[in-house]
């Protein structure tokens, strides 16, 4: 049975440099307080994967329900809301963000 919550997962890559920088100054400078603002966030998770030369990164949001990761990114929720300097930190990202409806949650 499904409960309503949406989980949005974006990813990127980039250097292992620019993946830091990422997740240590714009994530929680920038975008954290940007979701905290919004009623209906509920929680955020940044996974990075390292190789010698290359960093991946997943962003996964969670949120109480479609309506509330509509008033974070607007009806067109499918696209990805990114900063224009996340351009300077990573190499690639998607332009668009997959949306899953939890099914199970098990902790």
């Amino acid at each position: 049975m499904l409960d309503g919550r949406v989980v949005r997962v974006w990813k990127g890559e980039g250097t292992p440099d620019g993946v830091a920088r990422y997740c240590g100054e714009h994530f929680p400078q920038h975008v954290l307080p940007e979701l905290r603002a919004v009623d209906g966030f509920l929680e955020a998770r940044v996974l990075v994967r390292t190789t010698e030369t290359t960093s991946e990164l997943i962003v996964m949001t969670t949120w109480a329900s479609l309506e509330a990761v509509k008033a974070f990114s607007g009806e067109d929720y499918d696209q990805a809301v990114v900063e224009p300097v996340v351009g300077k930190l990573l190499e690639r990202f998607d332009e668009e963000v997959t949306d899953y409806t939890i099914a199970h949650d098990v902790r």
